[in-house]
């Protein structure tokens, strides 16, 4: 324990943890103050020094692997809480210093999504059996950042709101078409299409995405209206009143942003535009968390806003309105990671104790990422000129107002 003492007495400035070593000695950190009581255990020696080494990596797989273990009827979410609050403090030891900087030189090489291997990446992710994420996503099956109104509005509220608000930035007429990169299990294509009474062509490398997206719009009735393509987004052809993207920036990789926004440019008719929703952070650019990088999201980055607007500068873009999101992801996987855990069992019995221990671990520390982390959602919509988006944004509230009553028109009574 000497080298992850060394650790710990520096890190733990805010609450206390108390950890029990493979022999059972009793180690203690912090004042107890501004923060929460969590007390761990390990089962054998070397998990000890494998933490010290790489915390963020191997506390998850420690805990995966029951090799760490949250006594006293705590949870890893008090764990991640813990280390949440004290967060500069484990940047800021020189080893996890050097760690950072190895994996920032890394990143390129982490995030080379090449056509083929971006789809791998994917389905490793993706094409997990739907009816896991059946179990505690909203009805409509949406992967993504809700908008909530409040915060305490149900997620299924939340989600539909969503799909408006971005309809609204869309400012879609009957008949126009639609690009749609990245396009999950076909919610958004569905609103689109239902409400909006837009032509979408959407496009995924999920296999298993796509074959419920396409049962999903003939349940919908408008698998006249709704396209789903499997390609990679560089390889659409065509040109389209409107591009719109949700949840895929992430999925890019540092080295290919100007190829997606250049792609997003050459799909564009002459006067249309584009809608990018994506997670981003509001601090210089990092790299990806190993956990994530290696268990969740292969290939994976959250761009900082300064690595956007330099390929969008590349793409020859108009960025004519950026919208912040600081908490609605928050908000969002808090209340996924609550559904969750009130499915955990049904999880083990489907995918095993360690995945669901995995996803434990993802849901706790992103929702705690977006509380006290850098990490945010941001909206761009985008244009070749300068005037083809509206030049006053009041047309997003008046049509979501003017979409709001049409939704509420078609529910039954």
């Amino acid at each position: 324990m000497r080298l992850l003492s060394h650790l710990l007495k520096r890190f733990v400035r805010s609450g206390r943890l108390t950890v029990l070593d493979h022999s059972g000695t009793r180690h203690i950190f912090g004042s107890g103050e501004n923060g929460p009581d969590v007390t761990i255990r390990f089962t054998d020696k070397a998990v000890e020094r494998e933490i010290f080494l790489n915390p963020e990596l191997k506390s998850a797989e420690a805990y995966m692997d029951g090799r760490l273990v949250v006594e006293n009827g705590g949870s890893i979410y008090d764990l991640l809480l813990l280390f949440s609050v004290n967060r500069t403090g484990l940047a800021a030891h020189p080893i996890q210093k050097s760690l950072r900087k190895a994996w920032k030189m890394l990143k390129r090489r982490h995030q080379a999504n090449v056509v083929g291997v971006a789809a791998d990446n994917a389905r490793s992710h993706y094409d997990l059996p739907e009816a896991f994420y059946r179990l505690w996503l909203d009805e409509g099956m949406n992967y993504s950042c809700a908008y909530f109104s409040r915060p305490d509005e149900d997620l299924e509220s939340a989600q539909i709101n969503k799909l408006r608000h971005i309809a609204a930035k869309l400012k879609l007429e009957p008949g126009m078409t639609v690009a749609e990169i990245g396009s999950g299990w076909g919610s958004l294509a569905i609103y689109l299409a239902v409400h909006c009474g837009a032509k979408v062509t959407a496009i995924n490398v999920s296999t298993d995405q796509l074959a419920t997206a396409r049962r999903r719009v003939e349940e919908a009735g408008v698998a006249d209206k709704v396209t789903f393509v499997e390609i990679d987004y560089r390889k659409l052809e065509g040109q389209f009143d409107r591009v719109v993207s949700v949840g895929m920036m992430e999925h890019v990789g540092v080295a290919h942003f100007e190829d997606y926004f250049r792609t997003v440019r050459r799909l564009l008719k002459p006067g249309g535009f584009a809608m990018i929703h994506a997670i981003g952070r509001m601090s210089p650019p990092g790299s990806t968390a190993p956990f994530i990088r290696k268990y969740i999201f292969p290939g994976g980055y959250v761009p900082a806003l300064s690595e956007v607007f330099a390929a969008t500068e590349q793409a020859g873009l108009w960025v004519d309105d950026c919208e912040i999101w600081r908490l609605h992801y928050y908000w969002t996987i808090k209340a996924w990671r609550e559904r969750f855990m009130a499915v955990r069992e049904q999880v083990v019995a489907m995918q095993g104790e360690r995945f669901a221990r995995m996803w434990e671990f993802y849901l706790a520390a992103v929702e705690l990422g977006f509380l006290h982390g850098s990490n945010m959602v941001y909206q761009l919509l985008l244009s070749s000129q300068r005037d083809d988006v509206p030049v006053i944004r009041d047309y997003i509230v008046d049509d979501e107002r003017a979409l709001a009553k049409r939704d509420k028109a078609a529910l039954p009574a």
